[in-house]
């Protein structure tokens, strides 16, 4: 036990083993801020200890739950949290991840429900998501855009005759509430289903009944294969309320830039206004009118100047928008309707009057307007409808008019039983919309006066009638109007030939 040499042989293989370890671990240090929660409160958290987190940066709870660095104080950070503030209590430690908040894009979406995070709600795997991108990015360049030239069809021949939209265009619908604003987006989202056009339906701060219902009709009419849907509940925190539009427009700008036409319903950015204005008074910003912070024009302005349409070197696709807003009192003057007014290309204004007396869709053609649609119209349509809009807002006036019981000349009587048919010709039912040929048909009539004659009763068999008889008797006429191809003056000479014969059945 005390032999020398023995000692020496252990020391050596004690410090052999010593070499070999060292070159086996490897040092991994790295530096990182840690902040701590010092309040919370409900949708917001303000924290202390990360004196260098940047606006708009994604910081981490323990647990793993997020939020967006929305006021940068000198001493503490308000935090806007994108899950419930439940698990959020003073004391826990929060973290920077010196990312912005992104969201998964691509073709794998399509037929999906989602939340403004990417996670699923309609109880699927989640999605194989290859790329994503930042939620937030500025507007493409006035040098990367091209005007609005084409059509966007809706099938909604009201729209469509006297409010035309084209793609890249931004297209405001709104009216009081149960007006029929939804039902609107959805019918223009069903009629693009052989259109090539890719739709994203945002749901903001709306019950998981309307989204079910919304769901249903999509599913039902086939057209969720090329929808997605992006959801945030009144249920959830105002924070993802506050991101479900943005992440909406960007999945819908990595279809743009890949060269499709898209459309996006943003539903509603009343809610959207409401969610942000809750979370500036909780982080303590001050009031301006209506109590919304001063920022409220900025929010929408930039998330609408997204939409437009790209020259093909930039991609060629197009985003076309259709927020949707409620207004109270039909009080359209407001703020939050006034702002958006402004910022948009046009609006579709539903009146709560034409809804309760059943017409259906219920809009207000005088307080309508659409500032680059008539550039993008067919020319059919434009031959047809030109003097149609004045011709029912005259009407409009002269049923006011005649409702004090005086007398009228016959010029006068012919007018309001004009406007009268054209109101009946308007109508439509809800997720039926109409092709090209169907809506130039009936306008066609209406504006020659082969329905003057009729019925008010009447009018919708006919109509029904002559749909039919236009695919069985002029199928290739039909097809041309259908691809928005131009006619001869022979084949609208049969068109209108037909038309006259089914009026006289």
């Amino acid at each position: 036990m005390n032999d020398p040499t023995l000692l020496l042989d252990t020391l050596d293989q004690v410090i052999a083993r010593l070499h070999q370890s060292q070159e086996e671990v490897s040092l991994d240090i790295s530096l990182e801020e840690t902040g701590r929660v010092i309040q919370v409160e409900k949708g917001v958290a303000f924290i202390e200890g990360l004196p260098n987190l940047k606006s708009g940066e994604l910081v981490q709870f323990t647990g793993k739950q997020y939020g967006l660095a929305i006021n940068l104080e000198k001493k503490r950070a308000g935090i806007v949290l994108l899950d419930r503030s439940q698990n959020i209590y003073v004391g826990m430690d929060v973290k920077r991840t010196n990312k912005v908040q992104e969201i998964g894009v691509g073709k794998e979406l399509l037929g999906r429900v989602i939340d403004p995070l990417g996670r699923p709600l309609d109880h699927k795997k989640p999605p194989q998501i290859e790329k994503s991108r930042p939620i937030e990015r500025r507007a493409p360049a006035l040098t990367s855009r091209l005007p609005v030239v084409d059509p966007l069809l809706t099938g909604i021949q009201a729209i469509d005759g006297m409010i035309p939209i084209g793609r890249g265009q931004r297209e405001l619908i709104l009216g009081d509430r149960q007006t029929g604003k939804t039902a609107i987006a959805v019918d223009a989202i069903l009629n693009q289903r052989d259109q090539g056009v890719i739709c994203l339906y945002c749901a903001i701060g709306k019950e998981t009944s309307e989204v079910q219902r919304v769901l249903k009709d999509l599913e039902e009419n086939n057209a969720l294969e090329y929808t997605i849907i992006i959801a945030a509940s009144g249920k959830d925190s105002p924070g993802l309320n506050y991101i479900a539009p943005y992440a909406t427009m960007a999945i819908a700008e990595d279809f743009m830039e890949n060269g499709h036409d898209t459309l996006v319903v943003l539903d509603d950015l009343t809610r959207h206004a409401w969610s942000y204005r809750e979370i500036s008074l909780l982080l303590r910003r001050p009031p301006t009118r209506e109590a919304y912070p001063g920022d409220i024009f900025f929010i929408h302005s930039r998330l609408l100047e997204r939409a437009t349409k790209l020259k093909k070197e930039k991609g060629g696709g197009s985003i076309t928008a259709l927020p949707i807003i409620e207004t109270e009192e039909q009080n359209i003057s407001s703020y939050i309707p006034t702002n958006l007014i402004s910022i948009t290309d046009g609006q579709i204004y539903l009146s709560p009057k034409l809804y309760q007396e059943g017409v259906l869709p219920s809009i207000d053609i005088g307080k309508s307007v659409s500032r680059v649609g008539g550039e993008t119209q067919l020319h059919h349509y434009r031959r047809i409808v030109k003097d149609l809009r004045l011709l029912y807002s005259q009407y409009e006036e002269l049923e006011s008019f005649s409702r004090f019981g005086t007398r009228l000349d016959k010029e006068t009587k012919k007018k309001l039983e004009r406007g009268k048919r054209v109101r009946e010709v308007l109508k439509q039912e809800r997720l039926k919309p109409l092709s090209i040929a169907d809506q130039i048909a009936f306008l066609t009539a209406l504006t020659t006066g082969l329905f003057d004659p009729i019925a008010l009763k009447k009018i919708h068999k006919l109509k029904q009638q002559i749909q039919i008889s236009l695919y069985e008797d002029l199928p290739q006429i039909t097809q041309k109007l259908n691809k928005g191809q131009e006619i001869s003056e022979e084949e609208m000479q049969q068109f209108i030939n037909l038309l006259t014969a089914q009026v006289q059945i």
